[in-house]
């Protein structure tokens, strides 16, 4: 998946608000040129956004914990960034598009 880093980084701290304050966990669903993402927490609060993407794949379903992402899109500091998935049990990689070198590992969470 290709995105703009600022949109992403937006969209996380919008979902962060409404994420449950220990897990912090959101859940991306990604189909063909789509990102949504899916909070909630005990009081019954939610939240929902959606982002145009470049993706082409199957669609996927996987759970993030909300800070991490964030941290990320706080460090790099090209415009559009590089998500890699396999699947929902396998960690993401992210880059910058431009390759400056540096990867970001983030595990998935069961939510």
């Amino acid at each position: 998946m290709y995105a703009d880093r600022s949109s992403l980084k937006d969209m996380f701290t919008r979902a962060s608000i409404l994420s449950h304050e220990n897990i912090r966990g959101i859940q991306l669903h990604l189909s063909e040129n789509q990102l949504q993402v899916f909070a909630n927490n005990p009081e019954h609060e939610q939240a929902e956004d959606c982002l145009e993407v470049d993706y082409q794949g199957e669609d996927l379903q996987i759970g993030f914990n909300v800070s991490y992402l964030i941290d990320v899109m706080n460090v790099l500091s090209s415009e559009n960034i590089r998500m890699t998935l396999l699947n929902a049990n396998s960690s993401a990689l992210i880059e910058s598009s431009e390759n400056d070198g540096n990867l970001y590992v983030i595990m998935p969470m069961r939510l």
